[in-house]
């Protein structure tokens, strides 16, 4: 039989396996991840790397609770270990759900659920007064893109020729539900940019970040000495780019570097040995600290907020409330 894994940002996913098993029973080979705030992406990964064990099947649906999520992301490290046993399938609701739990008693690949419970996710999304439902009419354009294509001679003035940064985020989990979500919608970007020489080492890294890239709007993935290339170069003077940097060392470098960034939207850094949490995402120790202040004193503005309905919070006010647990202004 198929192995189901449910996974989702909180407890929605533990809560939805409740509610399947109060309609239809308790049943096997399904397991629930729950992804919490304080946790980062290499806790998610060893969850969902348990609940693989404990299922002990070699077919195994993921069903996520949205594309490009964490759940999503990593549950998509372990599909790409195994894509001809594995399916992922994001926008978990009950109906799906459920589905999946009746339909994969006839079927004998993870493949064959997949295809199945779609169309009953979709299919059960129904308003009253029927009016509000909206109607089928076929898929939605893709966003206009007008960044450079092919080979564009060098020198070429595309726009202004100026490549506009329309948010630039610190976030150790880079791409992720929050900025596939509410950064993209409220920045409408045409790139997303992951800036970082590490990751740009990594080719399954690179893979996984570029597909997890809301419709509409390509991801990339570059080193920072490109970044610094591109922000010179008049040919991206219509690209409108989200940058993403794991860590404020490596914004301050393309800064240094000549990279025109006013204002750092400080999201997320991931709670490691040493470090110190400033508020329930962010964890410092005193050489971010020590980089924030340069960053300052560069003329660097920073808006301190997961996601864009956030109020901004003071980066430095919560810095100091620290002082006493080892981080110095």
């Amino acid at each position: 039989m198929v192995g189901i894994i449910i996974a989702s940002h909180g407890e929605f996913a533990a809560g939805i396996k409740q509610s399947a098993s109060m309609i239809l029973g308790e049943t096997e080979l399904l397991e629930s991840v729950v992804f919490m705030p304080s946790e980062g992406p290499d806790d998610l990964y060893k969850k969902i790397q348990d609940a693989i064990t404990k299922l002990g099947t070699e077919e195994v649906l993921f069903i996520v609770d949205l594309w490009g999520g964490s759940p999503f992301n990593q549950s998509n490290r372990f599909f790409e270990e195994a894509p001809e046993t594995r399916a992922i399938v994001a926008g978990l609701n009950l109906p799906m759900l459920l589905a999946a739990l009746s339909e994969r008693e006839d079927m004998e690949t993870a493949h064959e659920v997949a295809e199945a419970i779609v169309p009953e996710g979709k299919d059960q999304i129904r308003v009253r007064p029927e009016n509000l439902q909206p109607k089928d009419e076929g898929p939605k354009a893709v966003a206009q893109d007008d960044t450079p294509k092919g080979a564009i001679p060098e020198g070429t003035v595309i726009g202004d020729g100026k490549i506009k940064f329309v948010l630039a985020r610190i976030d150790t989990r880079l791409l992720h539900g929050q900025v596939a979500t509410s950064w993209t919608k409220a920045t409408n970007p045409n790139r997303i940019i992951v800036v970082s020489d590490t990751v740009s080492k990594d080719e399954l890294r690179k893979k996984l970040i570029e597909q997890a890239a809301p419709p509409g709007v390509r991801a990339h993935v570059i080193p920072l000495d490109k970044l610094v290339e591109v922000s010179k170069d008049p040919r991206f003077g219509n690209t409108k780019a989200l940058l993403l940097f794991e860590n404020p060392q490596d914004a301050l470098y393309v800064i240094e570097k000549g990279v025109d960034i006013k204002e750092l939207n400080v999201g997320s850094m991931a709670h490691s040995v040493g470090k110190v949490m400033v508020n329930n995402v962010l964890s410092m120790d005193q050489n971010d600290v020590d980089t924030y202040k340069k960053l300052r004193d560069l003329g660097v503005q920073f808006d301190v907020r997961k996601v864009a309905a956030d109020k901004r919070a003071d980066l430095f006010k919560l810095i100091s409330e620290k002082q006493n647990e080892g981080l110095k202004l």
